[in-house]
């Protein structure tokens, strides 16, 4: 059952026509403590002391959480069942605060409402992503593209969890400065069609994702005074106007990849060849560990015998999942029987 405290808040004023009342909150305990000032026409020299009590939502339990999964896989394909709990008690928590509603309505609009229960399902999932996220880990990925995939006759590459798409324009990139782009067929896929969109569109508001643009030069320019070095302009790849606030990808770079939505807890595969790279970078740390480990087991059926997963920096692998992959590196090759 949500649990549900009183909180007394008290409204005092000073002497003036035009007095703010500020609201302070005397009980402790809450997790939000909300500080409203506004003015009231008050008569000179007038004292008022006014007390409101106010509902505010406190945790969930552990019997709410199990509602909103069991509704949710009722009335849909969803199965969040085996997500991690803390995260997903969290965003439910959020939702709540969002919708300003109570648990019981939430429950009702999502058995009775299609359209609210997948927006509800997108304010679930995570999305956050950058360009060139974790520079590091891109100098490995292109040190692997030009060792083990630049003789390839073609390669299938495999964006689980893509977000807005941002990683996927980051791995094009990359393929175009190793020679590889023409050779390569991208899939990237997310269970939000939201932001799916944004991904195929190819176009970032500039204020988003400014303060991702120079992960670009640590990755492709990092002797940026060097002579010996060539430079290679941004530009090259991305239309950035910041009077306008956008950001827009090169056109070749949007019209490569084929984004669609997918369910990773679904376990189906999203095409019928076996995939040389998947990708799936900080979507696990959302799920427990049986998923977790159904996910990866999932991931190594369906990369080729020499194929390669690349997850988070902040994810790993353990118990017999772990013995499926030889890890080189912070990247996990397909070990072949």
């Amino acid at each position: 059952m949500q649990k549900i405290k009183k909180r007394a808040y008290f409204f005092t004023t000073g002497l003036q026509s035009d007095t703010k009342l500020t609201l302070i909150a005397l009980f402790g305990g809450i997790n939000l403590i909300k500080i409203l000032h506004f003015y009231l026409p008050i008569p000179k020299r007038l004292h008022t002391f006014v007390m409101l009590f106010h509902d505010i939502k406190m945790e969930l339990t552990e019997q709410d959480i199990q509602k909103v999964q069991d509704t949710i896989k009722t009335v849909s394909s969803y199965d969040f069942s085996d997500y991690s709990y803390n995260s997903f008690c969290r965003r439910i928590e959020k939702i709540l605060g969002d919708y300003n509603t109570t648990l019981d309505e939430l429950l009702r609009n999502i058995q009775g409402n299609y359209n609210f229960m997948e927006k509800v399902v997108r304010d679930i999932t995570v999305n956050t992503t950058e360009l060139f996220r974790d520079t590091d880990a891109w100098l490995k990925i292109r040190n692997i593209l030009k060792q083990k995939f630049a003789s390839k006759e073609s390669l299938h590459i495999w964006h689980a969890g893509c977000s807005s798409g941002q990683e996927v324009y980051s791995m094009m990139i990359m393929l175009c400065e190793t020679g590889i782009f023409e050779r390569a067929s991208i899939y990237a896929t997310d269970i939000n069609e939201n932001v799916l969109r944004t991904a195929m569109s190819g176009q970032y508001k500039y204020h988003e994702v400014q303060d991702y643009l120079g992960n670009f030069d640590k990755v492709f320019n990092p002797k940026l005074h060097s002579e010996d070095v060539p430079y290679i302009d941004i530009h090259k790849y991305m239309d950035i106007n910041k009077t306008r606030d956008y950001v827009k990808m090169e056109r070749g770079l949007v019209e490569k990849p084929l984004f669609f939505k997918h369910d990773l807890v679904s376990g189906e595969p999203i095409i019928a060849r076996k995939l040389d790279i998947i990708l799936c970078r900080n979507v696990l740390i959302y799920f427990n560990h049986d998923l977790q480990n159904r996910v990866l087991k999932f991931f190594h059926d369906n990369l080729a015998d020499d194929g390669c997963l690349i997850i988070g920096r902040h994810e790993g692998m353990i118990g017999h999942v772990a013995s499926l992959f030889d890890k080189k590196d912070s990247i996990y090759f397909k070990k072949t029987v």
